[in-house]
């Protein structure tokens, strides 16, 4: 499985001496004419055979998604690949010296250490040697498959972690279809990776529903901790993905973090517990360790989502926001007049207006962040926190420190003012952002000239903080434009709350009408 993984990143390394993007399946990779014209379409056609084709051998998928026991891979499978690569890396050589062209493969991905997303401790003797009685008593783990599993357990042991990580994904992905099969009463869909048939990979495991539009019963069988652990680990976008990465090389092996394998480890001990008979899993779980990490899997919550990470980020976005008034204003700038205080009269006004009609759908546990979804406008918002208070700090030193210019020091105050101004209305884009998304599980759609609107309504939010965001950067220092953006933006956001077409208008709808 490492020599098809490493090969294929040093293919796609090949691809692109000659093309310009490198094809994302490896079956398009290897019949690509670059690479042709490198290796010849002989040696080509002979790769395809062997890693390439579902009417061949297969052997990378084969083995990646865990359809083959250790007995039915021949060694000489093994060796000719070896071979075949070794051949390839001369032909590579002369092709090089011929052209006179430098190798420059693309650097490995480094995977960090997962942090936040860490919920299990670090795995313990005590919890290896309950894998080690466990995964030989527990249903999930297929007889012909428990080499892989012991194997991997000596590879965690000698400090070989992306090993271990590498057959324990594909040890849990051989289970988890055969869960999928029987719950959902298609055994059909036990294939192995045939030519003639789709076979079933982490992607239709995962999936909410299966290819016939009916409802995905693993989901609900697994529940919802388990399903956000595997989505963390496998899919979002901004998570590990440690099964793609490892699969097509893209991971630095020697460096492969022991957190990840410490997380998969104790998420196979717990997943592996519910397949054994119930008095021998109540003996397991009375050990103290053992307990522990069943209470951790069984409150698990994602950490990658989008909706997860934007939560993070909107309330580090508002912790910087709600500094701003902590700034010193200097006396002057208290006392100035602005050319345009009636706009920021006006802007105070409809801050108090659109803050009041918010406040009227916050929920009762006032638990507004604890669903949202990824959104550029987030982004701005952060953005623009930092920027004005890089500006701030820069500009106030050069204040008290008079070594501004009177055009600069005019500036300063509108600056000042400004801030006054953009610290509510940034919280309270936060907070429409917060109620528009807590409310979208309440919302049963909208018409299509309704979510047009809609859209149109989202889209003018942030085009305004993109603008603000150009405004308050060090190079435009725009603040008499940002108040005039802002009572625009507030205009906007009051005319279309009037409408009653936000989510948390439609929502209150629905959840009148359910109750009638």
């Amino acid at each position: 499985m490492k020599l098809t993984a490493c090969l294929e990143r040093a293919l796609g390394d090949v691809f692109l001496l000659i093309g310009k993007e490198c094809p994302f399946l490896l079956r398009d990779l290897l019949a690509s004419e670059e690479l042709a014209q490198v290796f010849g379409l002989s040696v080509m056609n002979v790769l395809r055979v062997f890693v390439g084709s579902p009417c061949g051998l297969n052997l990378r998928n084969v083995l990646w998604h865990g359809f083959a026991a250790p007995h039915e891979v021949p060694p000489m499978y093994c060796s000719t690949m070896v071979v075949l690569t070794a051949g390839m890396g001369q032909l590579l050589k002369s092709y090089l010296q011929q052209n006179k062209l430098t190798w420059a493969p693309r650097p490995l991905i480094a995977l960090p250490d997962l942090e936040d997303g860490a919920v299990f401790p670090e795995v313990t003797r005590e919890v290896l040697s309950v894998l080690e009685e466990v995964m030989k008593k527990s249903t999930f783990v297929l007889g012909t498959m428990l080499p892989y599993w012991e194997v991997a357990l000596i590879r965690f042991k000698s400090h070989r972690f992306a090993d271990c990580a590498i057959l324990l994904l594909t040890q849990l992905e051989t289970g988890l279809r055969h869960l999928f099969a029987t719950i959902n009463k298609c055994p059909q869909r036990l294939l192995t990776a045939e030519s003639t048939a789709l076979y079933t990979t982490f992607d239709e495991i995962l999936a909410k529903h299966l290819n016939d539009g009916e409802i995905n019963q693993l989901p609900l069988f697994l529940g919802e901790p388990a399903m956000e652990f595997l989505w963390d680990f496998l899919n979002h976008q901004q998570g590990p993905r440690v099964r793609d990465r490892l699969s097509h090389g893209e991971i630095n092996l020697p460096e492969f973090p022991k957190g990840v394998t410490d997380q998969l480890l104790t998420f196979s001990t717990v997943l592996l517990l519910r397949f054994v008979e119930e008095e021998l899993a109540s003996v397991f779980k009375e050990k103290a360790a053992i307990q522990s990490l069943v209470h951790l899997a069984e409150g698990y919550s994602a950490h990658f989502h989008p909706m997860s990470l934007l939560r993070k980020q909107v309330l580090s976005c508002e912790k910087s926001i709600r500094a701003w008034p902590l700034l010193p204003l200097p006396r002057e700038a208290e006392e100035a007049r602005l050319e345009c205080s009636s706009e920021i009269n006006a802007c105070n006004s409809l801050i108090i207006k659109i803050t009041h009609e918010l406040y009227h759908h916050v929920p009762e546990n006032h638990g507004v962040f604890t669903d949202l979804d990824n959104r550029p406008i987030e982004k701005c918002c952060t953005h623009v926190s930092h920027q004005v208070v890089a500006s701030w700090v820069r500009r106030h030193q050069q204040w008290a420190e008079k070594t501004l210019r009177s055009r600069q020091r005019q500036n300063f105050v509108r600056m000042s003012w400004s801030i006054k101004l953009l610290s509510p209305v940034l919280l309270l884009i936060l907070l429409l952002i917060a109620l528009e998304l807590v409310n979208i599980p309440e919302v049963h759609g909208k018409k299509t000239d309704e979510y047009q609107q809609y859209l149109k309504f989202l889209k003018s939010i942030l085009q305004y903080t993109e603008n603000l965001e150009a405004h308050t950067s060090p190079e435009k220092n725009k603040w008499i434009e940002t108040i005039r953006l802002t009572h625009t933006a507030l205009l906007r956001m009051w005319t279309f709350s009037e409408k009653k077409q936000m989510l948390i208008h439609l929502a209150k709808k629905c959840t009148s009408t359910a109750v009638l």
